[in-house]
């Protein structure tokens, strides 16, 4: 296939574009650099021949028409977000910018050019999103999001999203596009930008400097490897039924606390702290996050019995390649310290 991801400099659409290339795809990547993009996450295949990358802003309508038109891809996986909760509470404009009127640009720009090309059979337009949409879980583990949860978004982000899928499910209605939906549980792993709970917790850890947790650390996240996601992304827009969604999850569910005390061991046998203490002590509670979601549970029965698609890497193994790639890759994110907001705490406003 020819692919035209968007987003494909970020944490996720970088994934994608790397293990599409791999694949023998070929890969447009439309990004337009902002704050939490990086080339570098695309280094290891910009050289291919299989690899063209356009900086454009998924807002500039003409400007999408020219890639559809120059590139002329067999399908279009739509990534380019904003995405982090925190930035949203402080600045939503953005979100609703980017996420709402850059996913409607992005579609108008995909049915004129289908529409031209004659309606091609396999033509389709995925839309990647987030099980934020669906709001917040109880306790209760047999209580999961699935397919057909209502949708009942706490935060600007989350909102941005859902009425971007909302527009996808809408231009397939009335205009016959061609689209299939996903949304998908917490991400982690390599070239994760360094805002997000995760890499917030390496780096701090490996600086000596306090590892914040919002409120007591019971809220519940399912994580998701971020390598098996695109696995699963690129499954889906080969072979998802058409107008269909499917929710990716890593059947790994952890409450934060949980997780940043993994995360603690694991640097305690890698990279031991000089004085010979735990990171553990290092872990510092702090002012909750306005509308925090209590739990987020991904059932994936349907992408498992209709696709044939499980996560391949525990939540541990994933924590522990996590961990390594960071220790490995200091001039990756030592480059990305000065960008506006890293290392600030952020979404505070209510």
């Amino acid at each position: 296939m020819k692919i035209l991801v968007t987003g494909g400099a970020g944490f996720i659409g970088s994934a994608v574009v790397r293990l599409a290339v791999a694949r023998g795809h070929q890969v447009v990547n439309l990004d337009a650099l902002t704050y939490a993009a990086c080339l570098d996450n695309v280094a290891a295949v910009a050289d291919s021949p299989l690899y063209a990358f356009e900086q454009v802003d998924i807002r500039d309508r003409a400007a999408l028409d020219t890639v559809f038109t120059r590139h002329r891809p067999d399908v279009v996986m739509h990534l380019a977000a904003e995405s982090h909760v925190d930035r949203s509470i402080d600045g939503p404009g953005d979100f609703i910018e980017t996420n709402i009127t850059g996913t409607y640009q992005m579609l108008e720009a995909a049915r004129k050019y289908w529409a031209e090309a004659g309606r091609p059979e396999g033509f389709r337009f995925h839309h990647i999103s987030t099980d934020e949409v669906y709001g917040s879980l109880p306790a209760d583990p047999s209580v999961m999001f699935t397919e057909e949860t209502g949708y009942d978004p706490r935060s600007p982000y989350s909102a941005s999203k859902a009425a971007s899928d909302h527009l996808v499910r809408a231009w397939g209605e009335t205009y016959g596009l061609p689209v299939v939906l996903t949304n998908c549980s917490n991400n982690y792993g390599p070239y994760h930008f360094p805002e997000k709970l995760i890499p917030v917790v390496i780096l701090n850890a490996l600086a000596g400097k306090p590892l914040p947790i919002y409120g007591d650390g019971s809220n519940v996240r399912d994580w998701l490897y971020v390598e098996d996601h695109a696995d699963a992304l690129l499954l889906v827009v080969a072979k998802g039924r058409l107008g269909r969604s499917y929710n990716i999850g890593g059947e790994n569910e952890r409450s934060n606390l949980e997780l940043v005390e993994t995360l603690c061991a694991i640097l305690d046998e890698k990279r031991p702290r000089e004085d010979g203490g735990s990171y553990k002590d290092q872990i510092t509670f702090v002012t909750d996050r306005p509308g925090h979601d209590a739990r987020y549970a991904i059932d994936p029965s349907r992408i498992r019995d209709e696709l044939g698609w499980r996560p391949s890497v525990t939540v541990e193994e994933g924590l522990a390649r996590t961990v390594q790639w960071y220790l490995d890759n200091e001039s990756w994110w030592r480059a990305l310290q000065s960008r506006d907001g890293v290392g600030e705490r952020l979404g505070v406003k209510a």
